[in-house]
């Protein structure tokens, strides 16, 4: 019976939030920098994003020493991938808007 007791204690310690309830308070870094591209309505650089990302709560980097230059790929992984479906276009060198 002793095991019954601790395998009960075991699951209940291990139970974890729903996945939806974490993904619903945290944006990734592409929605953040979407959400900012969409108030502003003007093209920024991704370092003026990440400025502007943390200072309204949206997203901020979790230690990264380069997080405009992992934005910057990852807005263009988005466009090469997704193409006209992608939320991002590229207005000038540097720069991003909104699709």
């Amino acid at each position: 019976m002793a095991t019954s007791k601790s395998s009960k204690k075991a699951k209940s310690k291990n139970a974890k939030k729903p996945q939806a309830e974490a993904k619903a308070a945290k944006l990734s870094a592409l929605d953040a920098a979407a959400k900012v591209l969409a108030e502003t309505g003007k093209p920024m650089s991704c370092n003026q994003m990440i400025e502007t990302m943390g200072a309204k709560g949206y997203w901020s980097s979790p230690g990264g020493k380069t997080p405009a230059s992992t934005l910057y790929s990852g807005i263009l992984k988005e466009i090469s991938t997704k193409g006209k479906e992608s939320r991002f276009k590229k207005t000038d060198r540097g720069q991003f808007a909104r699709a």
